[in-house]
């Protein structure tokens, strides 16, 4: 007898209720192991990859891609025992159908269904089914279950991706029936080839690059005009901008596309989500106060060379955030009371005795800031390591929320993109954010002569309730002490 194995969507960490169901690693029909990755999701902190609680094979996948659900909801079915060895009273009762988006296995139409529903076709699936006639045999090989509403899927090389605005894009390979679809007529399809216009607007069509057969008509009897081409052209355009610069607009992917192609809407969850959360709260919590600093750094600059040239370092990334971030260390060490927090709801401050040093990352997700657990006790090589691996792990959205929790300050580089400094806002949770921008070459007076030295701005954005002007300062300008010369850590360190 089958035994049915429901697998709710786990918390992935830092009591999250939520998360994006964004890929599918197993379909229906497929043996899985236990703790082998089956489906990847997106939480408002990170993407995780969740293992098979059970080895089975799978029934249904209950959730599509791209679906937001709470946690403890069932997202797929696994039959744990498939060949029915288990005795019949040990084995649980098939679990009923769930609605709302449930994939039912078998087969229907000639092939099964799995991963999702079709967007505008049926998403419930009835409790019980009248006995029917036995279907038509399933197609030989090369035929591949595929989401309801899509037919039989192409071979992998011939699959298809969809634009912006959700259309599938074009392939080499044929395109495939579906059943929601039927097959137009010949009528139909003489109908859509020869579209009906004048001689001037069909040479304005040629002119502007437009299909004529791709035009919806609004003249008398179902002729183009003018404005229906212009229109038509406008779109194009506007689809055009909207999809540029392909593949390096991720931003785009998610959303959908005007029906004049002049706009993209893009829903606002995950990780932006909860950025957007957390920075419209502490700018309005937290009343945030920025001081400035611009500071000759050619003696950090020549550090970094050496270290880079030293063999100790040879396996490590050596930048001048390294030294910022050694240098930021130093002056909370110096002034300890601006490694704190604001506890609202007891009304106090919390001071850290130690340091989870933040650094704000760019992702293609959105901005997230994980931050180094315990930062004060690493030498200089461990702290490069450190920085490398939280920044790379973090591009390649695999930070986990464990990574991103119980930050006392952090770094924003903002030089990274040829900006020279900002008024950063501060991370939730934390007293102070630091802002390190370009370094240039430029004039300089040094020693009473202008030269051209290597100069950065600084800027220190902190919590005005817990942090004074004259504290933030003097945290800011130890900073700006040891990147001007950065033998000031060997006495601070």
């Amino acid at each position: 007898m089958p035994t049915f194995q429901q697998f709710p969507l786990p918390d992935a960490g830092e009591g999250l209720t939520e998360a994006e169901i964004v890929a599918w690693h197993v379909a229906v029909g497929d043996t899985v192991e236990v703790n082998q990755t089956i489906v990847e999701i997106e939480t408002a902190k990170s993407l995780v990859d969740l293992p098979s609680p059970w080895a089975g094979v799978v029934t249904r996948l209950m959730v599509e891609p791209g679906q937001t659900v709470d946690v403890g909801t069932p997202i797929i079915e696994v039959d744990t025992d498939p060949h029915g060895e288990a005795p019949a009273d040990e084995a649980p009762p098939a679990a009923a159908p769930q609605s709302g988006g449930a994939i039912e296995h078998g087969h229907h139409g000639g092939h099964d269904r799995h991963a999702g529903v079709e967007p505008g076709g049926s998403d419930e699936i009835e409790a019980a089914r009248p006995a029917r006639a036995p279907e038509p045999a399933a197609e030989p090989a090369a035929r591949e279950a595929v989401l309801v509403g899509y037919g039989l899927a192409e071979p992998a090389a011939g699959r298809r991706g969809r634009t912006p605005d959700g259309s599938p894009a074009a392939t080499s390979s044929a395109p495939v029936a579906t059943p929601s679809a039927p097959a137009a007529t010949s009528s139909q399809r003489e109908a859509t080839r020869h579209a009906l216009a004048k001689p001037p607007v069909r040479k304005l069509a040629r002119e502007l690059g437009v299909d004529l057969d791709s035009v919806s008509p609004t003249g008398p009897g179902g002729i183009v005009t003018r404005e229906d081409v212009l229109a038509r052209a406008a779109q194009a355009e506007a689809r055009t901008l909207a999809t540029y610069p392909g593949d390096d607009a991720p931003w785009l992917a998610s959303g959908t596309v005007s029906s004049d192609g002049r706009q993209t809407r893009v829903p606002v969850k995950s990780v932006r989500k909860r950025t957007a959360e957390a920075m419209v709260t502490s700018a309005f919590t937290a009343p945030h106060v920025t001081v400035f600093h611009t500071v000759d750094v050619t003696k950090t600059m020549k550090l970094v060379e050496r270290l880079r040239a030293d063999r100790e370092f040879a396996d490590v990334r050596v930048t001048p955030l390294l030294i910022a971030a050694k240098a930021l260390m130093l002056a909370v060490r110096r002034h300890p009371e601006i490694n704190g927090s604001w506890d609202e709801a007891a009304q106090e401050i919390v001071y850290k005795h130690y340091i989870n040093l933040g650094i704000a990352a760019a992702t293609p997700r959105g901005l997230v800031v994980p931050n180094m657990k315990d930062a004060h006790r690493l030498n200089l090589k461990d702290l490069a390591g450190a920085l490398a691996d939280l920044t790379s792990t973090a591009r390649a959205g695999k930070t986990s929320p464990s990574d991103m929790s119980d930050g006392t300050i952090t770094i924003t580089n903002v030089g990274v993109f040829g900006i020279d400094t900002g008024t950063p806002i501060i991370n939730p949770g934390e007293a102070a954010i630091l802002a390190f921008g370009a370094i240039r070459e430029q004039p300089w007076v040094h020693k009473g002569k202008i030269r051209i030295r290597h100069v950065t701005q600084l800027a220190l954005s902190f919590d005005h309730r817990l942090v004074d002007g004259a504290l933030g300062s003097q945290v800011l300008a130890d900073v700006a002490r040891v990147l001007h010369d950065p033998s000031h850590g060997l006495v601070w360190g």
